[in-house]
């Protein structure tokens, strides 16, 4: 687990107003805190997605857990005056030069198969804040190309606030997203075939290894053991539903498209 070093203030965006820390790894990363004004689920939401992003490769700055100790707490007026508690917290790297992916650059991006990953783990868990929020998908250039970058993961389960009664009713649902960036991909640049090895890898997730990854979610961010068998349960259903998805995304992708020559949309 890294260890919170240095406090350099506030990203100034967010509802969860996430603060930039520096790391014992020297490297600088996004902390949502427990104490942020839409709750603890939302570092539960974020640390699942890191962890199964982990699991299927996907395109998301490494994210964890993170620790802040008493020191440095109050050693900065701010997070003090703000009521952070020493703990663990959630942690996501963080990206500079980055600019929002839209229709107008996509083009350069060099892993935009590595989006049907993303868009099925979104669809998966009702994540429909990817494309609501444009700043959520990035785009950075770096020694070998351009390369897309998905971040903040809050809006897991469709909201931070869901309860176990939500999951239940959300679970069997299917509804394509096909908003922004995203409709650009299926109509453009993704085949059926982007999606079929993130979708071996969701189908290979058991019910021990679900079970497992909510277990790693630690008992302040998630403390009643309902919520999180709900959770577990939820996300076998929709492993059982993963193909249904990749053949309601697949539909929309067009025989023929401009990407398959390299073209550029504009």
């Amino acid at each position: 687990m890294l260890i919170a070093l240095e406090h350099l203030g506030a990203t100034r965006r967010g509802v969860t107003s996430p603060q930039l820390f520096r790391a014992d790894d020297g490297r600088v990363y996004v902390v949502k805190l427990q104490n942020n004004r839409l709750g603890p689920k939302v570092l539960a939401n974020e640390l699942i997605a890191a962890r199964l992003g982990e699991v299927m490769g996907l395109c998301f700055p490494p994210g964890g857990m993170i620790k802040l100790e008493e020191g440095l707490l109050k050693r900065s007026r701010r997070l003090a005056a703000a009521g952070v508690a020493p703990g663990r917290h959630f942690a996501c790297r963080y990206l500079s030069g980055t600019e929002y992916l839209c229709r107008h650059n996509v083009a350069r991006a060099i892993n935009r198969s590595e989006v049907a990953g993303v868009m099925l783990l979104d669809h998966l868990a009702h994540n429909l804040d990817r494309t609501l929020n444009r700043r959520n998908l990035l785009l950075r250039r770096e020694a070998h190309g351009w390369r897309i970058y998905a971040i903040d993961n809050s809006h897991f389960f469709r909201r931070a606030l869901w309860t176990e009664e939500t999951l239940q009713r959300l679970a069997p649902l299917v509804r394509v997203n096909r908003h922004g960036v995203y409709g650009t991909l299926l109509r453009y640049y993704l085949r059926p075939e982007d999606f079929a090895p993130y979708l071996a890898t969701v189908q290979g997730w058991s019910d021990a290894f679900l079970a497992d990854l909510v277990a790693g979610v630690p008992a302040e961010w998630l403390p009643h053991d309902g919520e999180r068998q709900a959770v577990a349960a939820f996300l076998a259903v929709r492993r059982d539903m993963a193909a249904d998805i990749v053949t309601c995304l697949s539909a929309l992708i067009p025989d023929n498209h401009r990407a398959a020559n390299g073209d550029k949309v504009e």
